[in-house]
């Protein structure tokens, strides 16, 4: 009797356990260097939600907005470290394990978000995120437009000509620099935080950065003249980490590619809708709104900038451009 008792006790433990553990959460760590009111904060939390939801809840992610683990420096390395499931980073730092894929940032890659968006479902954007793929290990399951970049400056510039001598602020990201070297400007790397003084002060007299930074940073409090240089198409990228990936099961996979993809249009489409209303908040604040040639613009950075100091290939660059 004692012995179908214990029996039936270790059975009924056992049932238990396989309950416990099949209710079992995975707790994940998604991270970017965004304020939580932005849209790439925003609908990754909607993200993070649709994976629990199509996943029964297998899944409990958190999503940490505005560098609370880390710098984007810091978040590449804990992808690679196991202590970051999930981040949101831009093309330059992949590039750093994978140059190729930093063509993207090459002045005048892309015409429009539009062309931007069309790249992501193009066979060149699969072949560059596997190259990525394959030297880091980690995998970019989407790409969300960041904004278009545009420039600040206190004195009026109509053509690549104007910058010549120009000091702007520039991150020290070499893609970034390569439009307004090419025109002859002097960059300055000042730190982000410290843009605003700087222009105030007159340490630099430009800048540049997407509509949406200079509104939400003021910039145009303390510059003149806005030129729709539109050099680069800024972008960011969904990643998750090869341990992280490697425990997903094939269907888990396709989820969380399609949720990171679907969260990417929705941010897009947000950014896009502010873009278009701050050009008529610009002219209403004083500032001059000037739009450019940017052939001559491109002109000036193929004469210029080669696509091999960069370790970029020409060849991807001209498949990105016969994207339609």
């Amino acid at each position: 009797m004692k012995t179908l008792v214990k029996s039936a006790l270790l059975a009924g433990l056992g049932l238990a356990a396989m309950l416990g553990g099949a209710q079992a959460q995975t707790k994940l760590k998604w991270a970017h260097v965004y304020e939580a009111s932005e849209p790439f904060h925003t609908e990754s939390v909607w993200a993070a939600g649709e994976f629990a939801k199509r996943t029964n809840n297998k899944y409990q992610i958190e999503v940490f907005p505005a560098s609370q683990l880390g710098k984007e420096t810091d978040l590449n390395q804990g992808l690679t470290l196991g202590s970051i499931d999930i981040i949101i980073s831009g093309s330059s730092f992949a590039a750093r394990a994978y140059p190729p894929i930093g063509v993207t940032y090459y002045p005048y890659t892309f015409r429009s978000p539009e062309h931007l968006i069309a790249y992501t479902k193009s066979d060149i954007y699969k072949e560059l995120t596997a190259g990525y793929r394959e030297k880091s290990g980690h995998t970019i399951t989407a790409t969300t437009y960041y904004g278009t970049r545009h420039t600040t400056s206190n004195k009026p510039l109509k053509s690549c000509a104007d910058m010549k001598g120009l000091k702007i602020r520039v991150p020290d990201v070499p893609a970034y620099l390569a439009m307004p070297r090419a025109c002859g400007a002097n960059t300055s790397p000042i730190a982000f935080a410290e843009v605003y003084l700087a222009l105030q002060n007159g340490t630099v007299e430009a800048q540049e950065n997407p509509l949406t930074t200079i509104e939400a940073k003021k910039f145009y409090e303390v510059q003149k003249h806005i030129v729709l240089t539109g050099h680069i198409v800024d972008h960011l990228n969904t990643v998750v980490a090869k341990g992280t990936w490697d425990k997903f099961t094939p269907e888990e996979r396709k989820i969380f590619t399609e949720v990171s993809q679907e969260a990417s249009v929705r941010a897009t489409k947000i950014i896009q809708a502010n873009e278009a209303k701050l050009v008529g908040f610009f002219k209403e604040k004083g500032l001059s709104v000037t739009e450019v040639s940017r052939a001559e613009f491109l002109d000036a950075v193929s004469k210029n900038v080669t696509f091999e100091q960069f370790g970029y290939r020409k060849a991807d660059w001209e498949k990105i451009q016969a994207v339609k």
